[in-house]
């Protein structure tokens, strides 16, 4: 059995807007099952940490709510992207491509000449 990992700081936003982008309108245990899904159940999702996280998103405008009813038929909360979400999706992607770009240079350094 593979050992589950935690979600690094600072990441779960971007897995989040990532997952609104691809995925539609979902709840916020969808939301979170997803996540762990594509992770292919490496992370160790704390679904306590995924309503704080949707609640922030909310409060910056990168996604609006709306009551609605889950496939087992109870009240929930689906969250959708908006426009300045994608464009804080667009930004959060270019950044965490240049910090893993940073890292990928000390992890495998040039051979030095």
């Amino acid at each position: 059995m593979r050992e589950k990992i935690d979600v690094w700081q600072g990441t779960l936003a971007l897995m989040v807007l990532k997952t609104r982008e691809a995925m539609g309108p979902l709840h916020g245990y969808g939301i979170a099952r997803r996540i762990e899904q594509t992770s292919d159940n490496l992370l160790s999702l704390n679904y306590g940490t995924v309503y704080p996280a949707l609640l922030k998103l909310e409060q910056e405008g990168a996604i609006v709510s709306e009551w609605g009813v889950s496939d087992t038929n109870r009240k929930a909360k689906f969250y959708k992207l908006t426009r300045a979400g994608r464009k804080q999706l667009e930004r959060e992607t270019r950044d965490w491509d240049q910090t893993t770009s940073i890292l990928a240079r000390f992890l495998s350094p040039a051979e030095e000449a």
